[in-house]
């Protein structure tokens, strides 16, 4: 099924979100007591879970429809949200201890550009914690029409090592039965993916709860089998002087 691109977690199938809130949960340790930019907050629901641990939390987005929506429905005493571009950030120098950006650096024209001005509004030992689709070779032509650009595992890493002295990278994918990785080996033409009847079909077989369904428990982040990862998850450290 396809994923929408801006999440509405009242309009949006449980495990779309639970895909995405994942992320936000994965984060939290990082974030315990911490002043926190939620960098492409989107309507707000990722940066009210980030408040749960941190200090402070502030949610940007260039939507002023996002930014409107979230203030009803996510307000909370120590999260804040503004419109604010990523690649001319408002928000002043060494403001905060970790910035998170997920789904978010695949969205701008020049994601070197969005990493400077990530690092000038860290404090010195902040946290740059970001998702990204995850694929075989980087493009600049994505079939996203809404993505400028979609990385490499290697490429995400080399671009995030020029800006941070310490990258962690994970994967995020769900967790899947033995037949299905091998069904999805043997389906070289990619038909499940494009005959969406033949998803349908397959379901009882396979025995992986389909995307819409899944829950926390059916999804992992983890260091290992990143190639099977559907997202890269990166934590960054070290930042880098201009």
């Amino acid at each position: 099924m396809s994923v929408p691109e801006r999440i509405v977690p009242d309009e949006t199938e449980p495990g779309i979100v639970a895909l995405h809130a994942t992320r936000y949960e994965f984060a939290l340790p990082l974030c315990a007591g911490k002043d926190v930019l939620d960098a492409g907050c989107g309507v707000g629901y990722g940066s009210a879970i980030l408040a749960d641990a941190a200090r402070r939390v502030v949610g940007v987005d260039r939507s002023d429809d996002a930014i409107a929506y979230a203030l009803r429905h996510y307000s909370r005493p120590n999260v804040e949200f503004a419109v604010d571009d990523l690649l001319e950030l408002g928000q002043p120098d060494a403001a905060f201890d970790v910035v998170c950006a997920f789904e978010a650096i695949e969205h701008v024209a020049d994601p070197s550009a969005h990493l400077v001005h990530v690092r000038r509004v860290l404090r010195p030992g902040g946290v740059y914690i970001a998702s990204t689709p995850r694929v075989e070779r980087t493009t600049l032509t994505p079939e996203n029409p809404y993505h400028s650009v979609e990385f490499s595992q290697d490429d995400f890493r080399h671009l995030l090592g020029r800006h941070f002295g310490r990258v962690e990278l994970y994967g995020q994918r769900r967790v899947q039965t033995r037949r299905h990785r091998l069904l999805q080996r043997l389906d070289v033409l990619g038909l499940r993916r494009r005959l969406p009847f033949l998803r349908k079909a397959g379901r009882p077989l396979l025995g992986t709860a389909a995307t819409e369904d899944v829950g926390s428990e059916g999804i992992v982040i983890s260091r290992e089998g990143i190639e099977r990862a559907s997202e890269l998850v990166a934590v960054c450290r070290s930042p880098r002087q201009a």
